[in-house]
């Protein structure tokens, strides 16, 4: 026998959380951070410099190439929506804000996406509140809408969502693809073919596209299990097989296509000792904050409808118990956990219509002291910056960021303090009188996660960029260059040669050092060559210590340890 719902909730606390603030506050969140910044270090640069090499018509869009090298990931959507964009808007806007078009439709699309497979998952029969004797209880269409809205400030909540969103890489459209069809997979439930069908291949799709076959093969066909497993009470027997039927021959289609197009690429790698396994709950414990809280509250709250085979509660977490796994198994382990946000977001809201007064009032105290002081620490940084006043602050940002310049600027200056405001708006609301809604627990942690990002990506994002970038490094190796040959200027067809420089750095150089780092096949006909000195000594074999003399050591700026060795060949 099915125990009854843990869910008591009334008419009253379903009213719906204002659009017009949730598109606010999801507007500043996927905005904050495309614009103003370079391409960041790492898997931004790389995906960035294929992308510019595809869209010049310097590589081929079905293999691109890069200084003679392949992509290091088979997933070419990314660098295929980057490039397109390039070629469609990069005579009216720079080709970094080009690339980033795309990624910001795609970044606001999962939030849409995510909200409306939490809704669908709130209308399972299963999910209902309790009945009241004398009525009162929440309407099914209310109490679906205020839980996706919870849903969706518990995704914004998460901390680990911020960075790797706002990047230009395969973790977005990874990401899409795993909300698609988790929206494809919730809707089908209830009977639904068309526009979640589409969702399901798009998603499945994807995911494929984007490097992740195996993925898409899991939650393909995991779900059309878990639809399949589902306590029969929880929605009509035909949807259910209709939507299994539909999911499992999607994955078999793009199944088979992967193996067609040779996609599979196995990386199982196992933590190899005792420090990188405790890396892993440490990575949870920030990187799902808040919602791995919300989420095991409603494990506990709702343990007798996960036996009973809830599909509500089946569904996100056979997505999330998917993306703990792949974090434990294929590094890097935070690119991994992301694609369980979602899910581990749509657990979270079903927490909502159980939590005791007492806990929700910890969550709020804790998120208000949290992220007012991070507020309050970022602007006395950026005071110091701009002042240098306080001197302790300005010190510490001298000594960690030499060679930084500030400067003010007033449209990044006008958000923060309009986020700052916004914030201490929310926080006035929250703290006073009002009527009980089923979100009013979410509301501080998403606006402080949106206010901690907004403030980083305007008032620290030049010290940020300066930090992140490869622009400051590459600005002084292209200035030796120039010092050493200053007899004879560097031309651009003068090639140089790259030993044991990953991709991000070859990028950076050619498009930020106007470099032509030339081919592992063509390094014997250069003259200058540009080596990491922490290489595999095997890569350094063809420099001849005879033919080669030491121009320059360049470090970055913020990392005196990241060194680059510029050699010059030496005239016989």
């Amino acid at each position: 026998m099915i125990r009854p719902t843990p869910a008591i909730v009334a008419q009253a606390a379903v009213r719906s959380l204002p659009r017009w603030v949730l598109l606010l506050l999801c507007s500043a969140y996927v905005l904050a951070g495309f614009f103003g910044r370079d391409p960041w270090r790492g898997d931004d640069m790389q995906a960035f410099g294929f992308m510019r090499a595809m869209a010049l018509g310097q590589t081929d869009w079905t293999a691109p190439l890069l200084a003679g090298q392949p992509p290091e990931t088979s997933g070419l959507l990314p660098l295929w929506l980057g490039a397109g964009a390039m070629r469609l808007l990069g005579d009216g806007l720079p080709l970094e804000v080009a690339s980033r078009i795309p990624f910001i439709a795609l970044l606001a699309l999962t939030l849409v996406v995510a909200w409306h497979a939490i809704h669908h998952l709130a209308r399972s029969p299963l999910a209902q509140p309790v009945a009241f004797a004398f009525g009162g209880e929440a309407d099914p269409h209310g109490y679906a809408r205020a839980i996706a809205d919870g849903g969706l400030l518990a995704l914004i909540a998460s901390l680990g969502l911020a960075q790797f969103s706002h990047e230009t890489t395969s973790n977005l459209t990874q990401l899409v693809g795993t909300t698609l069809l988790l929206y494809a997979a919730a809707a089908l439930r209830r009977g639904r073919c068309a526009l979640p069908g589409v969702a399901a291949a798009a998603g499945l799709l994807g995911l494929t596209f984007s490097g992740a076959p195996s993925l898409a093969l899991l939650l393909g066909a995991g779900s059309a299990g878990v639809a399949l497993a589902s306590d029969g009470r929880d929605g009509p027997q035909p949807a259910r097989l209709r939507g299994a039927v539909l999911l499992l021959a999607c994955t078999a289609l793009v199944a088979a296509w992967a193996t067609w197009l040779g996609l599979w690429h196995w990386r199982i790698a196992l933590p190899g000792n005792a420090q990188e396994w405790l890396a892993i709950p440490r990575l949870l414990l920030w990187f799902i904050w808040p919602t791995w809280l919300l989420t095991l509250w409603t494990l506990w709250r709702w343990r007798h409808l996960i036996a009973a085979r809830a599909h509500h509660l089946l569904l996100p977490l056979w997505f999330g118990g998917v993306a703990l796994a792949v974090t434990c198994l294929a590094p890097p382990a935070d690119r991994a956990l992301l694609q369980g946000l979602p899910a581990f977001a749509a657990l979270a809201a079903f927490a909502l219509p159980t939590l005791t007064r007492s806990v929700s009032a910890i969550i709020d105290w804790f998120t208000l002291l949290f992220f007012s002081v991070a507020a309050i620490t970022v602007w006395v940084i950026w005071l110091a910056v701009q002042t240098g006043i306080p001197a302790t602050p300005a010190a510490n940002v001298a000594r960690l960021a030499p060679g930084f310049a500030s400067h003010f600027a007033l449209l990044p200056f006008a958000v923060a303090l309009a986020s700052t405001i916004a914030w201490c708006a929310l926080v006035r609301w929250r703290t006073a009188r009002h009527r009980a809604a089923l979100w009013k627990s979410l509301v501080l942690p998403a606006g402080g996660a949106t206010l901690g990002w907004v403030l980083l990506m305007t008032l620290w994002l030049p010290l940020l960029n300066y930090g992140r970038s490869y622009a400051p490094q590459v600005a002084l190796l292209r200035q030796a260059i120039t010092e050493a040959h200053a007899d004879i200027p560097l031309q651009a067809s003068d090639c140089v040669a790259g030993y044991g420089l990953d991709q991000p750095l070859v990028a950076a150089l050619i498009y930020q050092g106007g470099l032509n780092i030339a081919a592992p096949a063509q390094v014997h006909q250069c003259d200058w060559a540009i080596v990491d000195p922490d290489a595999d000594a095997q890569l350094l074999e063809a420099l001849a210590p005879n033919d080669w003399q030491q121009v320059a050591i360049v470090a970055r700026p913020t990392d005196r340890r990241d060194q680059l060795t510029l050699l010059r060949r030496t005239p016989h």
